[in-house]
This record gives structure tokens, C-alpha cells and sequence, in this order.
């Protein structure tokens, strides 16, 4: 532990001590409620910290994510949303997918089409999209590459939207690349 490290926690020990005996000395008459409820926060911070520690051990039981089967297939659980979601590396960069089989495209989000070297700024939007929130401007893309665990794939077209998505929706430019697509007890099966 270095030296600054050392001062912070002293500091914040000082502290913690000069907070702890302010509250003891104003409830003295009520010793016993008073520890028992420093008792309960203390078990509240100790879980705390134990979901923050354990988080990324959670996270897959809580949010799942996508599993290779195979080299040519995926399967895809059904998020608490009732989307599904993939996660699929354009131009090297790691980008998150709502599988939209209503969209025609691949449709990237400003910051995702950013996050793949794509300057939106630079764009020319000839093209336009009907959304949920209305008619976007959309320019066209040619994406180097586009990975999905071991299945890449090179040269795809996709489009950048002017508007304001949330995310990036995962169309049927790129869906009809799988022979197979299925639902099935919640899970989307894409199979090549």
C-alpha cells in the first residue's frame, strides 16, 4: 500500500470514528436501538460489497448472453425485455444488437458506427427509414468486417442513422446470412 493510499484510509477511518462517536454520543439514551441499527447497515454495506464483488458472476444468470454451439450456430436467450440481443464485432469493435427482424438492415446508432471507425459527421444520408419515432435520414456503409464469435463475414452493407437510436438494431441484411432462424422455448437459434 503506498503512502497516499495510507493517508486516504486513515483519513477516512478519522472520519468514519468522528461521525460514529457524534451519533453515539446524541443517542446515549438509546444505546441498544442505536446498535442494532449500526448493526443492520453494517450487514447492508457488507452485501453491497459482495454484489459488486460477485457482479460479473450474476450477470450471466441474470442478464444471459449469447452461446456458441458449434462453428456455425449461436444461440440467443430471450432478455427480461422479451428482445434478443446479440453482440457482434463490426470493424473490430465490440457493438451491441437488438435482433429486429422487422428492420430490412443492419442499422448502427451514431456512437456504434463511431465505436467501429465510422464518422457520422462524414456521412451522406440520401437514404431515410420509418421508425417507431418517425421518419430518419440513413446513410449507406460498407462494413470491412463483422463477426460473430467464429463467423465472420466481410463487406456487408449496412446503414447509419441521423437519429437519435438508442442502440443498433440487427435486421434481416444480416439475418439472412443464417440458413436457419428459430424460436423455441425462448431461445433464438441462428445457425449457418
Amino acid at each position: 500500500m503506498n503512502p497516499d493510499n495510507l493517508a486516504s484510509l486513515a483519513y477516512l477511518g478519522l472520519l468514519g470514528a468522528a461521525i460514529a462517536g457524534w451519533f453515539f454520543v446524541q443517542n446515549r439514551d438509546r444505546l441498544g436501538q442505536v446498535a442494532q441499527q449500526a448493526a443492520v447497515w453494517t450487514l447492508i454495506f457488507i452485501g453491497a460489497i459482495a454484489a459488486a464483488g460477485l457482479w460479473s458472476d450474476i450477470r450471466e444468470d441474470a442478464m444471459p448472453r449469447q452461446t456458441m454451439i458449434g462453428a456455425e450456430g449461436i444461440e440467443v436467450p430471450q432478455a427480461r425485455d422479451g428482445h434478443y440481443y446479440l453482440t457482434l464485432e463490426v470493424n473490430g469493435a465490440p457493438i451491441n444488437f437488438v435482433v429486429d427482424t422487422g428492420a430490412t438492415d443492419m442499422v448502427l446508432g451514431r456512437e456504434d458506427a463511431r465505436r467501429a471507425g465510422i464518422d457520422p459527421e462524414e456521412l451522406t444520408y440520401l437514404g431515410s427509414a420509418v421508425t417507431a419515432n418517425g421518419t430518419v435520414r440513413t446513410a449507406r456503409v460498407r462494413l470491412d468486417s463483422v463477426a460473430l464469435g467464429p463467423i465472420e463475414d466481410a463487406g456487408l452493407s449496412a446503414v447509419v442513422t441521423d437519429g437519435d437510436l438508442a442502440g443498433s438494431l440487427l435486421g434481416m441484411g444480416y439475418l439472412r446470412l443464417f440458413g436457419r432462424i428459430e424460436i423455441e422455448n425462448g431461445t433464438l437459434v441462428l445457425t449457418r
